[in-house]
C-alpha cells in the first residue's frame, strides 16, 4: 500500500509541474494555479508517506 500511495504522490507532483508549466507558457492563470495546488498535494501526500516510514518499527 505505501509504494501505491508514494507513485500517486510522484504522479501529483509531476502532473501539477507540467500543468503549471503549461499554465504559465500559455498565459492561463487558473491552469498554472491548478498545477500549483496539485503539485502541492502531492508533495504532502510523499511527506504523509515519509513520517509513516519513519514511525514504522523496522
Amino acid at each position: 500500500m505505501a509504494a501505491d500511495e508514494k507513485a500517486q504522490a510522484k504522479g501529483e507532483q509531476v502532473e501539477g509541474k507540467v500543468k503549471k508549466a503549461v499554465g504559465g507558457a500559455v498565459g492561463n492563470e487558473s491552469l498554472k494555479t491548478e498545477g500549483r495546488v496539485e503539485e502541492s498535494k502531492g508533495d504532502l501526500r510523499a511527506a504523509k508517506e515519509k513520517a509513516k516510514d519513519a514511525v514504522r518499527p523496522k
